[in-house]
């Protein structure tokens, strides 16, 4: 029993054809979308926040009030125009970071069917709002909690909510919960009630809806779920460090400037405009920019490769993962069974069982061995059964049984795991173990096994239609296939070359687990394999994997498995510092995909609880694409550590050289329309030019993101160009050339590194490299030598012999650059 408050239905009138339009918009409005995890939003909105976000448009905007305070206009004006491009490009980044994921959401809705104003409409289950009609049929999942008014043979598995494993048979509920509005809580029957995330294994009926999204039992669930704290991945920790130290940094350096140009007696507004303008040049506001576009890019890469990625963070993740726990069916296999061969009792036919193990089938659950033995039975002439009552298929019984009538007489036939089917049968122990041994060698070819018997009933056994655990006839075994998918062996020979170990957890028996293993290329030399079952089982006890934190790296295979034991392994390999991946499917695996490190959900088999909580959804279940995520998350956090490595060796001499040039005396170097120059070359070229670089010999050895070999080289490049910008400003003054060329000369050298880098890093193999490259030369020349840009630049045109400086410059920091990646291979 459970008590029931029927409030959410307030306002509302019962309609023999269901709700009104009317009534659907009103109780939109008051509950909102049936979503359990999904927060709705405006796209355009969340655009407009994420591009105001950008702290160097707010600095650009007020230094162009000061100039606008002291009487400047034209500089002003200057400066308002430039950060329109700025705010363009930003937003178009932004938008681009979105579109990637835009639509890919709806792969996890489902379809239902209300009745609404006298007829039966088809909705996505978001739509569905309290007080709606939804009708029920076997193998829905339920996705809102509600009272049953119609019930045909129903029956539901609760083991999401509940853990019991065996299937819940529904009635038809007496009250009417529009007769209690007014009352606070009524008590209803549970057998009377259906719940969100729960399936349906058999009949049909309709469902008067009572409570959606984040008020179902399964919603609170699932958000007591989500709430767990979720630690931050290592390279969102170093981006946040990086990002916080280079403020601190250039907080300080604002603030000696401003102090010296004081002293220096060059006044206030000088001071001000000096630290404003050198905080703009530092603000790192690239680098969390960049994150989230290379994770947007990641998204929709893995997308194209049937992954559906629900949590950005995940593509960094996923390259970075050492352990992939897998399902076998359907996932490393093709999933595809085909009844191959029988294995008869003595007192049976081929007919007899492959008719009899059809009637066991439920041709509506979807089930690949049911439709397998369903598709050989409709070649045959069979006779003709009436099915009485079903005992649907559950992870815990390990068979299906039905009761059927022939000719006035009953049986009850069920069939399921030999292990189980032959406990129920009369077979001696001899006669069991004989079969037993017959079951392995089967198995050890890779094929999947099934056992059937029957049991006639008798006449007062006819009157109680309950499952039957003794007195079976053994009728014989079923045989199927389903080979290995050929493009697996390829990726699991990348997983191991790559210091990824994959385990196989299934259900199946260890023989035909080990059967695939074997054709796949798991394990490196002998395959290991182990039955969670009977004596090993306390080996997956938590104190046992705690003790011995070498002894699940040390297998293959692990057959036989429980969901909660398939959560145990999962704990314990995070414990001893392996980064896991875990595949599921079902509500049960709906632990351990919360517990890894990556959750990925089958998106074709795939529960809808499952897919909830999962990080990522595979298109195909196929572990081809889990191992094409990893290769595509390496690759990204490859290409992201290249454009990290772009922005520092631009913004350490740029910085720096903002700072002290000033400190020396000298007057500005960078004005905001030079920072402006360089903003919109700087952001499209960390953004686009490196995220397409691509390398199937990716790999990353730790998960850190710099190590102390590449800390080196961007220092050293870093300082090496911060005194040559300085040395070639100061030598210009000092000769008496206008400050002009040599503000020109040094947006030369710096423009010119800008490209010089993205060649250096990208060899120019994508379009995209070579139009930035292109493009960063042929602007900075034009702008540089067009005499109508000279007094909107403050910058003056160079000489031939200057330019040819310049390139000379950045060919001598091109072959430093060389030399350094050169010494550190070599070491390697």
């Amino acid at each position: 029993m459970k008590k029931i408050s029927f409030s959410n239905l307030n306002h509302l009138k019962k309609h023999s054809g269901g709700l009104t339009l009317k009534e659907v918009i009103d109780q939109k409005k008051r509950f909102g979308e049936n979503s359990i995890l999904e927060v709705a939003s405006n796209r355009w909105i969340e655009l407009l926040k994420e591009t105001i976000k950008d702290p160097m448009i707010w600095f650009l905007f007020g230094i162009g009030l000061v100039f606008v305070l002291i009487g400047q206009h034209s500089e002003a004006l200057t400066l308002f125009v430039a950060i329109l491009p700025l705010i363009l490009m930003d937003a178009f980044l932004h938008w681009r970071t979105q579109a990637a994921t835009l639509g890919l959401k709806s792969n996890l809705s489902s379809r239902i069917t209300v009745i609404r104003e006298h007829n039966e409409v088809t909705i996505d289950s978001k739509e569905l709002v309290p007080g709606d009609l939804m009708k029920i049929s076997t193998g829905l999942f339920i996705p809102a909690d509600g009272i049953i008014e119609e019930a045909h043979e129903v029956q539901i598995d609760e083991s999401v909510l509940t853990g019991e494993a065996f299937p819940i048979s529904k009635i038809k509920s007496g009250i009417d919960p529009f007769n209690h509005l007014n009352t606070e809580e009524i008590t209803v029957q549970t057998a009377s009630l259906a719940f969100a995330g729960t399936r349906v294994l058999t009949g049909s009926g309709f469902l008067r809806i009572l409570y959606t999204g984040t008020n179902t039992a399964y919603g609170e669930i699932i958000q007591s779920v989500t709430q767990m704290p979720t630690e931050r991945t290592p390279l969102q920790i170093a981006t946040a460090n990086l990002v916080k130290n280079l403020i601190y940094i250039a907080t300080i350096f604002c603030i000696l400037l401003a102090g010296v140009r004081v002293y220096q007696g060059n006044g206030w507004l000088d001071a001000l405009i000096s630290s404003a303008t050198l905080a703009i040049a530092a603000i790192p506001e690239e680098f969390p920019l960049v994150f989230s576009f290379f994770l947007g890019v990641g998204i929709y890469r893995l997308a194209q490769h049937k992954a559906l990625v629900r949590r950005a963070v995940s593509v960094e993740n996923i390259g970075r993962v050492t352990q992939i726990c897998t399902d076998k069916t359907g996932t490393i296999t093709t999933g595809e069974l085909k009844l191959a061969h029988t294995d008869l009792a003595n007192t049976t036919s081929y007919e007899n069982l492959v008719s009899l193990s059809a009637l066991a089938s439920n041709p509506e659950a979807g089930d690949p061995v049911d439709m397998a033995i369903i598709k050989e039975s409709n070649t045959l002439k069979l006779e003709n059964y009436t099915v009485l009552k079903r005992f649907p298929f559950t992870e815990d019984r390990k068979k299906e049984s039905v009761i059927v009538e022939h000719l006035g007489a009953q049986k009850i036939i069920t069939k399921g795991s030999p292990e189980t089917i032959f406990k129920l049968t009369t077979l001696s122990q001899d006669e069991k173990l004989f079969w037993l041994n017959k079951t392995s060698n089967w198995a050890r070819e890779g094929h999947k096994i099934l056992a059937c018997a029957e049991k006639d009933l008798k006449v007062f056994e006819s009157s109680l239609p309950v499952e039957h655990d003794s007195g079976f006839s053994f009728i014989g075994l079923l045989i199927f296939e389903d080979p290995a998918r050929p493009e697996v062996s390829k990726a699991v020979k990348y997983a191991y070359d790559n210091n990824i170990k994959v385990l196989m957890i299934t259900g199946d028996h260890p023989e035909t687990a080990t059967a695939i293993a074997r054709d796949i290329g798991l394990g490196v030399k002998n395959i290991v394999s182990i039955s969670c079952a009977e004596n090993e089982s306390f080996k997956f006890e938590e104190t046992y994997l705690n003790l011995h934190p070498e002894f699940l790296r040390s297998l293959d295979v692990v057959a036989r498995c429980t969901p909660m034991q398939k959560l145990r392994i999962v704990q314990a390999l995070k414990k001893s510092g392996e980064i896991v991946a875990v595949t599921g499917d079902g509500v049960n695996d709906v632990p351990a995909l919360k517990a890894a490190d990556i959750g990925i959900a089958m998106g074709q088999r795939g529960s809808r609880s499952a897919k909830e909580v999962s990080s990522i959804i595979l298109g195909d279940d196929n572990f081809r694409t889990i191992v094409v995520a990893i290769m595509e998350g390496r690759q990204l956090f490859k290409n992201l550590k290249i454009s990290f490595q772009y922005l520092l060796l631009i913004h350490i001499p740029f910085v720096l050289t903002a700072a002290i040039i000033p400190l020396l005396g000298y007057p500005l170097l960078y004005l905001p329309v030079h920072i402006v120059w360089l903003e919109l070359i700087i952001h499209p070229t960390a953004i686009l030019a490196f995220q397409a670089i691509s390398d199937s010999n990716s790999k990353i050895s730790s998960g850190q993101f710099f190590e102390k070999t590449d800390i080196y080289q961007i220092l050293f490049i870093g300082l090496v160009l911060t005194a040559i910008i300085t040395f070639s400003f100061t030598s210009s003054l000092d000769q008496h050339l206008s400050v002009e060329l040599a503000r020109a000369k040094v947006m030369g050298i710096l423009t010119f590194w800008s490209a010089a880098i993205v060649i250096y890093y990208t060899r120019l193999k994508t379009k995209t490299s070579a139009l930035i490259a292109a493009f960063t030369f042929l602007s900075t020349i034009f702008l540089i030598q067009a005499k109508s840009f000279s007094t909107i630049l403050k910058s003056g045109q160079l000489s031939i012999y200057e330019w040819f400086n310049i390139v000379l410059i950045i060919v001598i920091l091109t072959v430093l650059t060389w030399i350094f990646d050169f010494n550190i291979t070599r070491k390697k």
